[in-house]
């Protein structure tokens, strides 16, 4: 692997690049100019999808074709990947049109797109299996609270449907604190819901889980109720 001698970025991500052309390309958005990251992300989004189908497929031997296949979406999904993006602080080295302000969905697509393409730079630079360890160790934790993923209804589906069943409206969920360090961030979010007048607080190595917490807590709260 290359000498840790790079960005702020390279070094949070653990890799960094010979070919310094490579890495400006995996960070250029389709705005900022006519050679863009569009196809280094088509590579790392395939890479991407291979590691975790086989090494879920490594961790989780009971699991079902069913449970395997939810949880690889769970993991490779473009809220995840943005996440992950997020916590390597991408966006602050990612390169876009002038004028261009991506926010919401947008934003989430680009940095999820950008962290694919970096994956395809290293590929192409490095190899699949310097790809494979880099692509592993970046989503830590997860590996261990993607079993979450693998079951058919999650908290935030549950509560979701039961409010639905009483003709409800559907839950709120808002983003309280943000602490930590990059690699080892921590997100509390609260859910709340008006009938009745329910809120509860949930933590979580990512915002999807902190949500997921929250909804479960929520859900002993109407029970108990």
């Amino acid at each position: 692997m290359a000498e840790m001698q790079g960005t702020a970025l390279e070094l949070r991500l653990g890799y960094c690049f010979h070919n310094r052309a490579l890495l400006d390309l995996a960070l250029t958005h389709r705005s900022h100019a006519q050679r863009h990251n569009e196809r280094l992300e088509f590579l790392g989004d395939a890479v991407l999808g291979w590691v975790v189908a086989e090494r879920l497929y490594r961790m989780y031997p009971e699991w079902n074709e069913g449970q395997l296949t939810r949880a690889r979406a769970g993991l490779v999904r473009q809220k995840t990947l943005a996440e992950l993006a997020d916590s390597l602080a991408l966006g602050d080295q990612f390169r876009m049109g002038g004028g261009v302000m991506l926010d919401g969905a947008a934003r989430e697509r680009a940095l999820a797109s950008a962290l694919e393409a970096l994956v395809g730079g290293i590929v192409l630079e490095a190899g699949p299996e310097i790809a494979q360890s880099i692509i592993e160790r970046l989503f830590g934790n997860w590996w261990l609270d993607v079993s979450d993923l693998a079951e058919h209804k999650d908290a935030k589906t549950r509560l979701q449907e039961r409010l639905q069943g009483k003709g409800l409206p559907p839950p709120r969920y808002l983003l309280e604190t943000t602490e930590g360090p990059g690699h080892r961030r921590r997100f509390k979010v609260r859910c709340e819901i008006p009938e009745p007048s329910l809120s509860a607080e949930g933590t979580g190595g990512s915002v999807r889980l902190a949500e997921q917490a929250a909804a479960e807590l929520l859900i002993a709260k109407m029970d108990h109720d």
